[in-house]
């Protein structure tokens, strides 16, 4: 017995160190950026680097002394003056994009996960298949068909080219189907005889019950969106339509000064903060809904 209980301690003492050797990982850069964007010139040159900001500054997002040398550069919000609102320009094409994404994204795979989980009609099954089948394609495949498609029928440089492609979700859709299996049919049948149409019970009784699964499938759409760099580099053309992640491209020189560095770690680090905020607010709907689902699919 004594043997077994030192055998349990030493396991959880190793999941221990595990878990925080994983968060240092997932942390350390984090810092580290959070460091660059408020750090003055002299301490980003400083060799051996610090780990702890000894005069904090702004200059990052805005220096009022612009490009005076050797010390001074513009800040992010002065780097882009040709472009209607700057900076902010490619926040809300990135917001706007990944929003509507998801909410249509989720709207959809909802609604086809319920015809497929509540409603029996011959092919069901040969559908949910094909729709899974289309999860084993590299979505590399689909880069040069869509780009044709979306040239033709809906013009490249434009919102609907970087929103319509990407609304149909499989994962979503076997996700949600997952989840919409385990309840009950005979609520339905009820909801029916009390004369609710199909359209109502799917918005007013089925999407409040799916809540849960609809927020960490929703968080999962989000953040590959948010972070979605090859599509948009592949159909945007004007500087206006790019989105975040193409811009932090223009910033990712490692060889560049420390100046230029300072307003990268300040992009990167404004570019996080959405998805963690979102992350901070749903977290509990988040781990709901994937235990949920992992125990019931």
């Amino acid at each position: 017995m004594e043997q077994t209980t030192r055998s349990t301690t030493v396991l959880r003492w190793m999941g221990m160190a595990i878990i925080v050797l994983m968060a240092l990982v997932i942390l350390v850069p984090y810092y580290w950026m959070v460091l660059g964007a408020f750090k003055t010139v002299p301490e980003l040159n400083r060799i051996p680097p610090t780990f702890i900001i000894e005069a904090p500054t702004l200059n990052s997002f805005y220096d009022p002394l612009g490009e005076l040398p050797p010390d001074h550069t513009r800040g992010l919000f002065q780097i882009y003056p040709g472009t209607e609102g700057g900076f902010f320009r490619y926040v809300f094409n990135s917001m706007f994009v990944s929003g509507s994404i998801t909410v249509c994204a989720l709207f959809i795979a909802a609604l086809a996960a319920y015809v497929l989980a509540k409603h029996h009609f011959p092919g069901r099954n040969f559908f949910f298949l094909l729709f899974i089948a289309s999860m084993m394609i590299p979505w590399q495949v689909t880069i040069i068909p869509n780009f044709l498609n979306v040239s033709r029928y809906i013009g490249l440089d434009s919102y609907g080219a970087l929103i319509i492609p990407a609304l149909p979700k499989a994962f979503a859709l076997f996700f949600l189907r997952q989840y919409m299996l385990s309840m009950p049919d005979e609520m339905i049948e009820a909801a029916r005889l009390d004369g609710a149409g199909e359209f109502r019970i799917f918005l007013r009784m089925i999407l409040p019950l799916v809540g849960p699964a609809l927020v960490s499938m929703g968080l999962f759409i989000w953040l590959n969106e948010w972070n979605n760099l090859v599509w948009p580099l592949v159909t945007m053309r004007s500087e206006e339509m790019r989105t975040l992640p193409l811009i932090m491209t223009t910033m990712n020189d490692p060889f560049a000064a420390a100046t230029k560095q300072g307003v990268a770690m300040a992009s990167a680090l404004l570019t996080s903060i959405p998805t963690v905020i979102l992350f901070i607010l749903f977290q509990k709907q988040f781990v709901q809904g994937i235990a949920v689902v992992s125990v019931k699919g």
